[in-house]
């Protein structure tokens, strides 16, 4: 997952997209196998008191609930112990207006790991009318940033359950929100990483429980809503529509998206038949054609990298609004209008960046992180597809950039962490965790690799990593594993200078390379 804030574009002649540039204006079956989730279940429960409220119509509980967490480093209080989500029905109703709440049903088919007393689900900023378990009402109350449910009857371990909860979204943010609904000029988006999901719909929202989704969206005529997957119908009645959509692959709560705009929807083919959609404001779409109709040779140019595209679909969400940031949602990457239309931006660096939000695709949407301490995975590979495409077909050599990020590596270390062991959010900041240590700092660690066990290797290892951790979640741990087995040596010694060292280890092959003074370093990365 992961948030892609947009560097800054120095002038064209000289530099590379690795130096910061100021912002402008402008019902279904748990699809994963049990063995694989043996792997990636949750460890333990850590409580959490949370200062945000949650706007709840609240029934009466027998004791005091309490806010759950999996235990995550960065963020401790996401995600709930005791069962595993199979799949999620979402349905929304908008009223026309990116001011007022949608009306929205949220069911949840899960599977319970153990005796369940109360369910806690990851919920705020949403008023909640009723819930159901199993078709019987259940109480609920809310803690902190959890909806703690009540069901009329224990559910036992291994047996599967239906939560069925009657909510609001509101698209209004609260103070200090940090994602959630994005309000475009027309209507509305999603950017629900990393923290921010349980901001629009009730679910377990961490990383580590993928499910299948299928999204309906009632909007009035005049309005089209694209979601995640492929569509699964259209019903025309008394001035609206529903649109729904399905995935064919499991999903992290944090890549839901959902448009809802006066939009077109944009069809073309891709490699080997496969249907790309994109969406984009009506008024703007002969001017971005020339943008979109890039998406297939790119595709095949990320192909021939890593293998087969990992989905269903894909496509651009082109949105009308200012955010700095583009984000890899499953299927359909958002994308500010303004990325494409700002003169400043060089052709190969907007193109760049489309190509490090598709490569996302393989590397955090289908093969998710574990943790959010593994973020690095997701943006390291991003940054370094992102690189590798610019020096391919652009003359923008990676070694250029790769040393660049050398002299700024102490920095960014000292500031944000070690790429594998990343700091935690700056308080009221949840997106604060996306700084350059985990964008070039990794892609940094990934050359670094290829120059350790050699360019044949690296390259196998990375189309290995995507094929046998595809539809799944993968840890830092499983990276070293295979790549030990691959270079047939142990480089643990290897990740745990690179990964977790507080300073940045000599680069093989360039023992030239030097660090700058952390304090000269930290303006030279990614705005975070």
């Amino acid at each position: 997952m992961s948030r892609t804030p947009r560097p800054r574009i120095p002038h064209p002649s000289t530099s590379h997209p690795g130096v910061p540039h100021p912002s402008t204006s402008h019902p279904g079956v748990p699809h994963t196998s049990t063995a694989a989730r043996s792997r990636t279940r949750r460890v333990r429960a850590a409580l959490l008191a949370s200062a945000v409220s949650v706007c709840l119509i609240a029934a009466s509980a027998p004791s005091p609930a309490t806010p759950l967490g999996i235990g995550d480093r960065l963020f401790p209080h996401l995600g709930n112990p005791g069962y595993d989500v199979g799949s999620y029905d979402l349905a929304f109703t908008y009223p026309g207006t990116n001011s007022k709440p949608l009306a929205a049903v949220t069911t949840i088919d899960a599977l319970a790991s153990s005796r369940l007393e109360r369910i806690n689900l990851d919920f705020a900023h949403g008023t909640v009318e009723s819930v159901e378990v199993d078709g019987a009402p259940a109480s609920f109350t809310g803690a902190g940033e959890d909806l703690v449910v009540t069901p009329a009857e224990p559910v036992a371990a291994g047996g599967r359950m239906r939560i069925t909860v009657h909510h609001t979204s509101d698209p209004v943010p609260a103070a200090n929100q940090d994602g959630g609904w994005v309000r475009t000029r027309d209507g509305l988006a999603m950017a629900n990483q990393a923290d921010a999901a349980h901001l629009v719909f009730p679910c377990n929202d961490h990383p580590s429980d993928k499910a299948m989704f299928t999204i309906r969206v009632t909007a009035p005529d005049g309005f089209t809503a694209v979601a995640n997957g492929l569509p699964a119908g259209t019903d025309r009645a008394g001035g609206s529509t529903t649109w729904t959509y399905r995935t064919a692959h499991p999903m992290a709560t944090e890549l839901a998206q959902v448009s809802i705009g006066r939009s077109t929807v944009l069809h073309r083919a891709g490699p080997h038949g496969l249907p790309l959609r994109d969406v984009v404001p009506t008024k703007d779409r002969e001017l971005l054609e020339p943008w979109l109709k890039k998406t297939p040779d790119q595709i095949t140019w990320m192909e021939g990298k890593v293998g087969p595209y990992p989905f269903e679909t894909y496509g651009l969400l082109m949105a009308d609004v200012q955010t700095g940031f583009e984000l890899e949602t499953q299927t359909l990457s958002l994308f500010e209008r303004g990325l494409f239309t700002e003169p400043a931006y060089p052709k190969w660096y907007v193109e760049s960046i489309m190509v490090h939000e598709l490569s996302h695709q393989w590397f955090g949407d289908s093969v998710s992180p574990r943790t959010w301490s593994d973020l690095w995975l997701n943006e390291g590979h991003a940054t370094w597809y992102e690189a590798l495409y610019a020096e391919e077909t652009a003359d923008r050599p990676m070694e250029a950039r790769m040393k660049a990020a050398y002299r700024a590596s102490d920095g960014w270390r000292a500031a944000g962490g070690p790429p594998g062991a990343p700091k935690g959010p700056r308080p009221g900041q949840k997106i604060s965790i996306f700084r350059p240590n985990v964008y070039d700092g990794a892609a940094l660690v990934l050359y670094a690799l290829r120059e350790e066990i050699g360019r044949a290797a690296f390259e196998r290892l990375e189309r290995l990593w995507v094929n046998v951790h595809e539809d799944d979640v993968a840890s830092t741990q499983d990276f070293e594993d295979l790549a030990s087995g691959l270079a047939g040596r142990d480089l643990s010694g290897f990740f745990e200078v690179w990964l977790r060292g507080e300073k940045t280890p000599p680069m093989p092959a360039h023992p030239d390379w030097k660090s700058d003074a952390p304090g000269a370093a930290k303006s030279a990365g990614r705005a975070g």
